[in-house]
Protein backbone atom coordinates (compact mmCIF):
# COMPACT_ATOMS: atom_id res chain seq x y z
CA UNK A 1 0.00 0.00 0.00
CA UNK A 2 0.98 3.36 -0.60
CA UNK A 3 1.51 5.99 1.85
CA UNK A 4 -0.20 9.47 1.30
CA UNK A 5 3.03 12.11 1.33
CA UNK A 6 0.86 14.72 3.61
CA UNK A 7 0.90 11.80 6.20
CA UNK A 8 5.16 12.65 6.53
CA UNK A 9 4.56 16.38 7.39
CA UNK A 10 1.39 15.41 10.13
CA UNK A 11 -0.99 17.21 8.03
CA UNK A 12 0.51 20.33 7.21
CA UNK A 13 -0.44 21.96 3.76
CA UNK A 14 2.43 21.91 0.70
CA UNK A 15 4.40 25.14 1.33
CA UNK A 16 6.19 26.83 -2.10
CA UNK A 17 9.55 27.07 -1.80
CA UNK A 18 11.58 30.87 -1.10
CA UNK A 19 12.30 33.00 -3.74
CA UNK A 20 15.42 35.16 -3.64
CA UNK A 21 14.11 37.68 -1.09
CA UNK A 22 14.36 34.55 1.22
CA UNK A 23 10.42 34.73 2.17
CA UNK A 24 7.96 32.16 0.93
CA UNK A 25 6.74 32.69 -2.47
CA UNK A 26 3.00 32.62 -0.61
CA UNK A 27 4.02 35.25 1.83
CA UNK A 28 1.66 38.08 2.47
CA UNK A 29 5.22 40.15 1.91
CA UNK A 30 5.01 39.06 -1.75
CA UNK A 31 1.84 39.38 -2.89
CA UNK A 32 1.06 41.47 -5.65
CA UNK A 33 -0.78 44.24 -5.23
CA UNK A 34 -4.30 44.67 -6.90
CA UNK A 35 -4.52 45.41 -10.14
CA UNK A 36 -6.55 48.33 -9.47
CA UNK A 37 -4.72 49.62 -6.05
CA UNK A 38 -3.49 52.90 -6.73
CA UNK A 39 0.17 53.68 -5.50
CA UNK A 40 0.65 55.19 -1.64
CA UNK A 41 0.30 59.06 -1.22
CA UNK A 42 3.14 60.60 0.60
CA UNK A 43 2.06 63.20 3.06
CA UNK A 44 2.34 66.60 1.37
CA UNK A 45 2.05 68.54 4.94
CA UNK A 46 5.91 68.34 5.73
CA UNK A 47 6.76 69.60 2.14
CA UNK A 48 4.86 72.26 1.59
CA UNK A 49 5.74 73.86 4.64
CA UNK A 50 9.28 73.48 3.64
CA UNK A 51 8.30 74.72 0.08
CA UNK A 52 6.26 77.44 1.15
CA UNK A 53 8.24 80.94 1.01
CA UNK A 54 9.62 82.87 3.95
CA UNK A 55 6.71 85.73 4.02
CA UNK A 56 9.52 89.24 3.77
CA UNK A 57 9.55 91.72 7.13
CA UNK A 58 9.26 95.16 5.21
CA UNK A 59 8.63 96.59 8.70
CA UNK A 60 11.21 99.49 9.74
CA UNK A 61 10.68 102.04 12.84
CA UNK A 62 9.13 105.58 12.02
CA UNK A 63 9.06 108.89 14.49
CA UNK A 64 5.59 110.31 14.95
CA UNK A 65 4.46 112.83 16.72
CA UNK A 66 1.31 113.19 18.56
CA UNK A 67 -0.22 115.01 21.21
CA UNK A 68 1.82 115.59 24.38
CA UNK A 69 0.47 114.33 27.25
CA UNK A 70 -1.79 111.63 25.03
CA UNK A 71 0.89 109.39 24.17
CA UNK A 72 -0.44 105.97 25.67
CA UNK A 73 -4.11 106.77 24.62
CA UNK A 74 -3.06 107.69 21.21
CA UNK A 75 -0.87 104.35 21.48
CA UNK A 76 -4.09 102.52 22.41
CA UNK A 77 -6.15 103.63 19.67
CA UNK A 78 -3.71 102.91 16.67
CA UNK A 79 -3.19 99.23 17.84
CA UNK A 80 -6.98 98.90 18.40
CA UNK A 81 -7.91 100.45 14.91
CA UNK A 82 -5.29 98.09 13.60
CA UNK A 83 -7.11 95.35 14.65
CA UNK A 84 -10.43 96.36 13.43
CA UNK A 85 -8.82 96.82 10.14
CA UNK A 86 -6.59 93.41 10.24
CA UNK A 87 -3.39 94.95 9.23
CA UNK A 88 -1.60 93.11 11.89
CA UNK A 89 0.88 91.68 9.43
CA UNK A 90 1.89 94.96 8.63
CA UNK A 91 2.15 96.36 12.23
CA UNK A 92 5.25 95.73 14.54
CA UNK A 93 4.91 97.70 18.09
CA UNK A 94 5.02 101.10 19.14
CA UNK A 95 7.23 102.33 21.97
CA UNK A 96 6.95 105.07 24.14
CA UNK A 97 11.11 105.78 25.49
CA UNK A 98 10.61 106.49 29.25
CA UNK A 99 13.33 106.76 31.66
CA UNK A 100 12.89 105.91 35.28
CA UNK A 101 14.06 109.20 37.36
CA UNK A 102 14.58 108.94 41.73
CA UNK A 103 12.59 111.59 43.28
CA UNK A 104 12.01 112.39 46.76
CA UNK A 105 7.83 112.28 48.17
CA UNK A 106 6.91 114.97 50.57
CA UNK A 107 7.78 112.42 53.64
CA UNK A 108 10.93 112.21 52.70
CA UNK A 109 11.06 108.83 50.88
CA UNK A 110 12.87 108.13 47.32
CA UNK A 111 10.29 107.51 44.76
CA UNK A 112 11.15 106.28 41.42
CA UNK A 113 8.81 107.01 38.96
CA UNK A 114 9.15 107.00 34.58
CA UNK A 115 8.96 109.67 32.87
CA UNK A 116 8.84 110.38 29.09
CA UNK A 117 12.70 110.79 27.02
CA UNK A 118 10.91 112.51 24.10
CA UNK A 119 7.27 113.91 24.96
CA UNK A 120 4.70 114.15 22.45
CA UNK A 121 6.39 110.99 20.15
CA UNK A 122 5.92 107.98 19.33
CA UNK A 123 8.69 105.43 18.15
CA UNK A 124 6.54 102.86 15.78
CA UNK A 125 7.58 99.67 14.10
CA UNK A 126 5.26 98.99 10.58
CA UNK A 127 5.65 98.28 6.95
CA UNK A 128 4.70 102.08 5.55
CA UNK A 129 1.92 101.72 2.82
CA UNK A 130 -1.09 103.88 1.91
CA UNK A 131 -3.29 102.20 4.36
CA UNK A 132 -1.25 102.85 7.24
CA UNK A 133 -0.74 106.30 6.86
CA UNK A 134 -4.77 106.79 6.62
CA UNK A 135 -4.84 104.88 9.84
CA UNK A 136 -2.70 106.92 11.39
CA UNK A 137 -4.09 110.26 9.97
CA UNK A 138 -7.44 109.51 10.88
CA UNK A 139 -6.96 108.74 14.35
CA UNK A 140 -6.92 112.24 16.64
CA UNK A 141 -3.95 112.92 18.13
CA UNK A 142 -1.80 111.83 15.41
CA UNK A 143 0.25 114.45 13.88
CA UNK A 144 2.87 113.67 10.93
CA UNK A 145 6.10 111.22 10.42
CA UNK A 146 8.37 112.69 11.23
CA UNK A 147 10.25 113.55 7.84
CA UNK A 148 7.55 113.16 5.81
CA UNK A 149 5.46 115.41 3.94
CA UNK A 150 3.88 116.17 0.99
CA UNK A 151 5.09 113.16 -1.73
CA UNK A 152 7.66 112.72 0.27
CA UNK A 153 8.17 109.52 2.14
CA UNK A 154 9.21 110.21 6.29
CA UNK A 155 12.30 108.67 6.87
CA UNK A 156 13.06 105.34 8.88
CA UNK A 157 15.44 105.29 11.98
CA UNK A 158 18.75 103.78 11.42
CA UNK A 159 20.00 101.13 12.74
CA UNK A 160 21.75 102.52 14.77
CA UNK A 161 19.53 104.47 16.55
CA UNK A 162 17.12 101.34 16.33
CA UNK A 163 19.46 99.88 18.52
CA UNK A 164 20.11 102.45 20.80
CA UNK A 165 16.49 103.06 21.68
CA UNK A 166 15.72 99.39 22.11
CA UNK A 167 18.95 99.11 24.25
CA UNK A 168 18.01 102.25 26.34
CA UNK A 169 14.15 100.32 26.97
CA UNK A 170 15.56 96.82 27.67
CA UNK A 171 14.07 95.67 24.74
CA UNK A 172 17.31 94.04 22.80
CA UNK A 173 18.17 90.95 22.23
CA UNK A 174 19.97 89.74 25.53
CA UNK A 175 21.32 92.88 25.88
CA UNK A 176 21.36 94.39 29.29
CA UNK A 177 19.48 98.28 28.93
CA UNK A 178 21.52 101.08 28.66
CA UNK A 179 21.66 104.10 30.55
CA UNK A 180 18.91 105.92 29.14
CA UNK A 181 20.91 109.51 29.52
CA UNK A 182 24.11 108.08 27.81
CA UNK A 183 24.92 110.11 24.58
CA UNK A 184 25.11 108.71 21.80
CA UNK A 185 27.28 111.35 20.37
CA UNK A 186 30.43 112.91 21.37
CA UNK A 187 31.66 116.47 21.45
CA UNK A 188 33.10 116.61 18.07
CA UNK A 189 30.96 114.45 16.49
CA UNK A 190 29.60 115.62 12.85
CA UNK A 191 25.97 115.10 12.69
CA UNK A 192 23.19 116.40 10.47
CA UNK A 193 19.94 117.53 11.83
CA UNK A 194 16.85 115.07 11.04
CA UNK A 195 13.78 117.15 12.54
CA UNK A 196 12.39 120.64 13.20
CA UNK A 197 13.06 123.98 12.06
CA UNK A 198 16.77 122.89 11.28
CA UNK A 199 15.95 119.61 9.40
CA UNK A 200 19.06 119.26 6.55
CA UNK A 201 21.16 121.08 7.83
CA UNK A 202 24.74 119.36 9.46
CA UNK A 203 27.09 120.67 11.93
CA UNK A 204 29.27 119.97 14.72
CA UNK A 205 28.31 118.68 18.77
CA UNK A 206 29.68 121.68 20.81
CA UNK A 207 27.78 120.50 24.14
CA UNK A 208 26.30 117.22 25.32
CA UNK A 209 23.62 117.89 28.28
CA UNK A 210 22.89 114.32 29.20
CA UNK A 211 20.45 115.23 31.85
CA UNK A 212 17.97 116.67 29.36
CA UNK A 213 18.91 114.10 26.80
CA UNK A 214 20.01 117.06 24.18
CA UNK A 215 23.19 118.09 22.15
CA UNK A 216 24.15 121.76 21.37
CA UNK A 217 25.40 121.34 17.67
CA UNK A 218 26.66 124.47 15.96
CA UNK A 219 24.34 125.13 12.71
CA UNK A 220 25.71 127.65 10.37
CA UNK A 221 22.76 130.03 9.91
CA UNK A 222 23.02 132.99 7.23
CA UNK A 223 27.33 132.78 7.18
CA UNK A 224 27.50 132.54 11.34
CA UNK A 225 27.91 130.04 13.62
CA UNK A 226 24.67 129.64 15.23
CA UNK A 227 24.81 127.22 18.78
CA UNK A 228 21.42 125.37 18.16
CA UNK A 229 20.07 122.69 20.80
CA UNK A 230 18.18 119.74 20.05
CA UNK A 231 17.49 116.36 21.68
CA UNK A 232 19.42 112.88 20.78
CA UNK A 233 16.71 111.47 18.08
CA UNK A 234 16.36 115.29 16.14
CA UNK A 235 20.33 114.31 15.01
CA UNK A 236 21.75 111.62 13.56
CA UNK A 237 25.45 110.79 12.08
CA UNK A 238 26.39 112.87 8.91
Amino acid sequence: MVSDPSDDKNGEPDKLPPDETGLPTDSPENAAPPPDAEPPVEPAGDQEAIEAPAIPDNKKWYVVKVQSGREESIREAIERRVKIEGLQEAFGQIIIPVERVTEMSKSGKRVVKERKLYPGYLMVNLEFNEQMLYLFRETSGVGDFVGGGPNKLPLPMSDKEVDRMLRTQGSGPDVPAAKPDTAPFEKGDHVKVRDGTFAGMDGSVKEIIEHKGAVVVELTIFGRPVPVELEYWQVEEA
